[in-house]
């Protein structure tokens, strides 16, 4: 397709587990320019002991910032959407939801994971490549399907949530083949669904369609009369495979990647998986790309633990200020003389994160923090530790070396944590002024519209007007 001299606009849905935003991004001359023209709060509820999404409150948040974005530019040519991964909906054959749409962390399949990790998980493992934990899709949708075997009389189709918005917005079902990737169902060696995994977990074939490489063009925006005319593209459905499309990484392959929000994703591009018993007991994940390659990746629990904590102080950060003042205290609190394990799960959702914080320490027998400041230093001392040790994990897997550490989110804008990063793994890390998914969003959306060749061109684009900030190990 020809490229198109004008600027082309296009607006990217980010739905995070905390909060949502629509980006519009206005792609003139080679430059990104982007403008938050919507940002929404976002959060799971509880209903007796199990917790839930509000998918109808953030679908209307969704046409609020679309709608918004078309006033601002009239000709708005396209949107895509990127959600959290793992997190799925069951639907019947016109879409109807059958049932309420199970929050991750949920804890109803938790045993279930337990049982797997005991016995059966090298199978899993070998047809998957995806690490046991208590949310994969597999584990949600066998719990569901053992407490509620009728609803495969119910239940048509399985859509991730980024397919699911997707199908909102333009009455197509299809399944994106980096979301899928996130489920521990879609096949490693292949393109297609593991039939021996859907099979082990006891779930119907007939509920996912064959996964497509994005980005792809659904056609346009149905049911919003005043977006008609705006097409909607599957961008890759899970917010991280975004984010690593957004990284101007090296082509040489030496840079380690770190998507850290919520969630501290850490790993690197590849043609291949990482297999085997190592990276079965390393816990990686074997995600995919959009375009079908792989992102071999480890994770630990990110900046949700200092997101926790704050409700157990009475002065928290509200704005831009009070977070760079609050930085800066915790840059000169003392040094913790003992850090905390952020993979231990206890801190996956405690009912208070300060004490399950407090309760590691003392079972080491060590003091606890005695500020937010405190606290603060602690946990981006122990991130920058979970950071540096999954970069050692690969490369003593792979032999691989990574030169540097690329890392964007809200983590890319914290200085304490990046320079954790960079003292623990012994690297510089390279933090860029960059809204990483919301550009990965955005830079599929313009190759499926033609504006844009490839993620790479587009990477070299993005870097000649990037701001960066490279922090350089001390000692």
């Amino acid at each position: 397709m020809k490229k198109r001299s004008s600027s082309v606009q296009v607006a990217a849905i980010d739905l995070g587990a905390t909060s949502g935003r629509v980006i519009l991004g206005t792609y003139a001359k080679g430059k990104l320019s982007l403008e938050e023209v919507h940002r929404f709060p976002n959060k799971f509820e509880f209903l007796g002991k199990n917790c839930y999404w509000n998918l109808a409150g953030l679908f209307a948040e969704v046409k609020t910032g679309l709608l918004k974005a078309k006033e601002k530019a009239p000709k708005l040519a396209s949107c895509g959407v990127d959600v959290w991964g793992v997190d799925s909906v069951l639907v019947d054959k016109k879409g109807r939801l059958v049932q309420p749409t199970y929050a991750y962390r949920d804890t109803r399949s938790e045993a279930l994971s337990r049982k797997l990790a005991k016995s059966g998980i090298e199978d899993v493992y070998k047809w998957t490549g995806i690490q046991v934990l208590p949310f994969n899709t597999s584990l949600q949708l066998q719990e569901i399907l053992t407490t509620y075997p009728a609803i495969t009389d119910m239940a048509d189709r399985c859509l991730f949530l980024p397919d699911y918005f997707n199908f909102l917005l333009s009455g197509k079902m299809e399944t994106e083949i980096s979301v899928a990737s996130t489920g521990q169902l879609l096949d490693v060696k292949s393109c297609e669904m593991s039939q021996d995994a859907l099979a082990y977990f006891g779930i119907p074939t007939s509920w996912f369609s064959k996964p497509k490489l994005s980005p792809a063009n659904l056609g346009k925006i149905k049911g919003i009369p005043e977006l008609k005319d705006v097409q909607v593209t599957m961008v890759p459905g899970h917010d991280t495979s975004c984010a690593y499309d957004a990284m101007p990484a090296s082509e040489d392959g030496t840079d380690f990647y770190i998507s850290s929000g919520t969630w501290s994703l850490m790993g690197f591009e590849s043609d291949k998986p990482v297999l085997g018993k190592d990276a079965l007991k390393a816990c990686i994940s074997n995600e995919r790309m959009g375009d079908g390659r792989y992102r071999p990746l480890t994770n630990c629990q990110g900046l949700w633990l200092l997101e926790q904590t704050l409700p157990s102080f009475t002065s928290q950060p509200k704005s831009n200020a009070d977070w760079k003042r609050l930085i800066t205290a915790a840059q000169e609190s003392p040094a913790p003389k003992a850090l905390i394990n952020v993979t231990d799960r206890s801190l996956f959702n405690p009912a208070s994160m300060k004490d399950a914080i407090d309760k590691q320490l003392k079972r080491r027998k060590h003091k606890t923090p005695k500020n937010l400041a405190g606290y603060t230093r602690l946990i981006c001392e122990s991130l920058g530790k979970g950071h540096a040790d999954g970069i050692n994990r690969f490369e003593k897997m792979t032999g691989k070396t990574f030169e540097r550490i690329l890392i964007v989110g809200g983590g890319s804008k914290n200085p304490l944590l990046c320079q954790a990063t960079a003292d623990y793994a012994k690297r510089p890390v390279v933090s860029f002024s960059l809204e990483g998914t919301a550009v990965g969003n955005m830079a599929n959306q313009l190759i499926a519209l033609g504006a844009v060749e490839s993620i790479p061109a587009f990477r070299r684009q993005l870097l000649k007007n990037l701001k960066k900030k490279v922090y350089q190990p001390k000692g």
